[in-house]
């Protein structure tokens, strides 16, 4: 985690990532490193389950960490018990790397928008800093997630 976190910084990550275990997120298992409004750090310890036949991190794996991270640069929600949500209207990808067991780390930082849409870039970074994939998205806030404030959380 960055050396600049406040004290009360960790338990608001942790709290951060309790609205992301739900569904098909919960099975990637990745854990947030920062999150402040228009930038994310998420990371994920990378095990035998994110593995492809070659032994590398799957594809589609990092994709979901370029999808999640851009999503999250545009919806950072310090309120407890309160979330922003998106939905991807386009992602782009590319993939530059492989890695294999370890921590990586995708950053996605809010680029441009308006009320609803807003334009993300976002990568993948291996332990070495090494660029395993980039991308950028456009997304859409849903229903009362203009508001910083969002919404209840309702899971």
């Amino acid at each position: 985690m960055s050396s600049s976190l406040t004290p009360d910084a960790v338990p608001a990550l942790n709290q951060a990532a309790e609205k992301f275990k739900h569904g098909f997120l919960g099975t990637i298992g990745f854990h947030f490193l920062e999150w402040e409004e228009d930038r994310v750090v998420l990371g994920l310890n990378v095990v035998e389950k994110h593995l492809n036949l070659g032994n590398v991190i799957h594809g589609g794996v990092l994709a979901t960490l370029l999808d999640v991270s851009g999503a999250c640069s545009g919806t950072y929600c310090p309120y407890p018990g309160r979330v922003r949500k998106a939905l991807t209207l386009s992602l782009t990808t590319t993939f530059t790397g492989q890695a294999g067991p370890g921590l990586v780390r995708a950053i996605g930082v809010k680029r441009a928008g308006g009320n609803r849409i807003f334009n993300s870039s976002m990568e993948v970074l291996d332990a070495n800093d090494r660029l395993l994939a980039f991308g950028e998205g456009t997304f859409r806030l849903r229903g009362g997630s203009e508001d910083p404030k969002g919404v209840v959380v309702d899971y």
